[in-house]
């Protein structure tokens, strides 16, 4: 559980690095860039080619974290991400930062732990069933694709919004690949992972991943898509975690009510961090 945690609080604070300096980036190009043309300028930008330290890293944390623990624990705890957020704006941005964001921040680290020690996840399975997959895949696949078609359009705020909840879903469902494919690698090493299809998903998941996020940064205010894509992850991550690894969470009615009230409270203290966190990243240079 030691491990499981440091590392999954090491991928929350890649992931704020990389939000960062990647919205940064992307803020920059033409409002007309859209998909693989976006994706292009980004390509050709240091500063967003410096969030690829951050990915990596995140990539690597969260395969170890995943491997020794449940999905409904490490995914959660990626919402330390909006609090190393708000560290990094400080420390690195050297940004202003409101006395209410920093109680925010608080009110949201309480309701995580909160809400990891009364759901208290146990079990799981290394070996989902095949009609397991197939239904998620449809599921979460399908809900992907409305999502973006409807995120297409319409206002930025709604945009950022649609297309965070889309590129959540897109996250939760990645890291069922890369848990599934860690412990393949465990079992069978490396070459017998290659037999098997959850390393290339881990490979599709990615890719899709990445270029939904640009699309999503790129369309609307970060004070919404953040705190979505943020959210929503670790609630399907808990579905998915229950209905692929047969993951149990506490069954006793009052520490149920417990668990949710304590995500409702890590939820509110999460849309009031971005809320009263700076409107931009425009900032001093770096530290």
């Amino acid at each position: 559980m030691t491990v499981t945690i440091v590392f999954a609080l090491l991928t929350g604070f890649c992931n704020a690095m990389v939000v960062a300096v990647q919205h940064l980036a992307s803020i920059r190009a033409s409002p007309q860039l859209k998909g693989v043309a976006l994706a292009r300028y980004l390509l050709k930008s240091p500063l967003w080619l410096l969030g690829w330290v951050g990915i990596l890293g995140a990539f690597v944390f969260q395969a170890i974290a995943l491997h020794n623990g449940q999905l409904s624990v490490v995914q959660p705890l990626l919402v330390s991400e909006l609090v190393f957020a708000l560290i990094l704006r400080r420390q690195w941005l050297h940004q202003s930062i409101r006395g209410m964001a920093w109680t925010s921040a608080g009110v949201t680290c309480v309701g995580l732990v909160a809400f990891l020690v009364l759901a208290n996840p146990q079990g799981g399975s290394q070996e989902p069933t095949v009609g397991n997959w197939i239904w998620v895949l449809i599921g979460v696949g399908g809900a992907v694709v409305v999502l973006y078609l409807v995120g297409r359009v319409g206002p930025p705020a709604h945009r950022a919004a649609v297309l965070a909840t889309a590129t959540a879903l897109i996250w939760a469902l990645e890291a069922t690949f890369i848990k599934t494919t860690t412990d393949d690698l465990a079992n069978v090493g490396i070459s017998g992972a290659l037999q098997h299809w959850p390393v290339y998903a881990v490979a599709v998941g990615g890719i899709a991943g990445f270029l939904m996020e640009q699309d999503t940064l790129h369309a609307g205010p970060l004070s919404i898509s953040q705190p979505i894509m943020v959210l929503v992850d670790p609630i399907m991550s808990v579905c998915l975690g229950v209905v692929l690894f047969d993951e149990r969470l506490s069954s006793e009615p009052g520490v149920i009510a417990g668990a949710v009230l304590s995500f409702a409270v890590l939820c509110i203290g999460a849309v009031v961090l971005t809320r009263t966190t700076p409107a931009t990243m425009t900032a001093t240079a770096p530290a």
